[in-house]
């Protein structure tokens, strides 16, 4: 869980949104790039918190603590390592720290769990999960881990710092800015703490059944390694990002892949939404990759507005930032 802006620890979610005050009018709305045809529907359900699943005065201090460090971080690694992701990048940095990256995060995001593979399969063709999160925040990789072990689809919608959409969504929707907030439209669950949302899905998609060991121990010894290895990829917002998709993009990926990071990165700052598509050795999308690509290598992707696909992540990287920057 990463409070940046009004952090509260009131755990009952309030109202989606205030009406204005007398006498003033609601703020005029920003104009958007010309690229925008139409934007994407965000089935987002009223916030419902269940019984047993608010934060305990421990985890409450824990995440102050937590959030204390990362608004620290976003300026520093900005500043040593951020630059402009859209420019040529040393290769073997990239893949060293993206490497290091993931051998931090073994086993977490790796796998499909065993338990997951019959009661998973079933439930993702048409993803009615909704995950407001931003790549570098160790407590939305938590979750987003938990997903790849389930083989669990989603609906991800980038909130990178500066977000210029789904900042303001996230706060609609659940009263206060705070990362990972996930919405389960079939169940009209909608809850924050990356504690409570691993719990649920497990419950809700996997039988209960554990899954890595020491995963929910992850963002307190090793979920910061990525975070610091990757100088903060994937936490600001690019200068240039604000063209908006007509739709979707896809992505077939695993959280724990050295490439399929570079992707989700650029992605996150360029807050283009997707569908993430978690495949690994035993997901029940396996067949939908092999059809798309010829092959079972992530990262792939495919973006419907244009007719692109790849799974090259450098081609992938420069289509991106070239597609759907403001300029264009």
């Amino acid at each position: 869980m990463v409070p940046l802006a009004r952090p509260t620890h009131n755990p009952q979610l309030r109202p989606a949104s205030r009406p204005p005050p007398p006498g003033r009018s609601p703020p005029a709305r920003t104009a958007r790039p010309r690229l925008l045809h139409r934007r994407s529907s965000i089935r987002a359900q009223p916030p419902r918190a269940e019984a047993g699943e608010t934060e305990t005065a421990a985890a409450a201090a824990t995440s102050s603590s937590s959030s204390s460090v990362l608004s620290f971080l976003c300026p520093l690694l900005k500043f040593f390592g951020g630059g402009d992701p859209s420019q040529e990048r040393n290769d073997i940095v990239e893949v060293t720290t993206s490497s290091l990256s993931s051998l931090a995060r073994l086993p977490w995001g790796s796998s499909v769990a065993a338990s997951s593979l019959e009661t998973v399969s079933q439930t993702t063709t048409a993803p009615t999960l909704q995950l407001y999160e931003f790549e570098a925040c160790p407590f939305c990789r938590r979750v987003r881990e938990a997903m790849t072990e389930l083989d669990l689809s989603a609906e991800v919608y980038p909130c990178p710092k500066g977000s210029l959409r789904h900042r303001d969504v996230v706060r609609k929707i659940g009263g206060k800015e705070q990362f990972p907030l996930l919405v389960d439209a079939s169940t009209g669950v909608t809850m924050y703490e990356s504690g409570d949302i691993v719990k649920y899905l497990s419950r809700q998609y996997g039988q209960g059944k554990s899954l890595s060991v020491g995963l929910l121990e992850s963002t307190i010894f090793t979920g910061w390694v990525p975070t610091l290895l990757r100088a903060g990829r994937g936490m600001t917002m690019w200068s240039k990002a604000g063209a908006v998709p007509a739709e979707k993009l896809e992505l077939f990926s695993f959280e724990n892949n050295t490439y399929a990071r570079f992707v989700r990165e650029a992605l996150c700052e360029l807050e283009l939404p997707y569908v993430l598509q978690n495949v690994r050795e035993g997901s029940s999308k396996t067949d939908s990759l092999l059809r798309a690509a010829g092959s079972k290598q992530v990262p792939y992707l495919v973006d419907p507005n244009t007719g692109f696909q790849s799974g090259d992540h450098k081609k992938i990287l420069s289509y991106l930032f070239q597609q759907y920057s403001v300029a264009s």
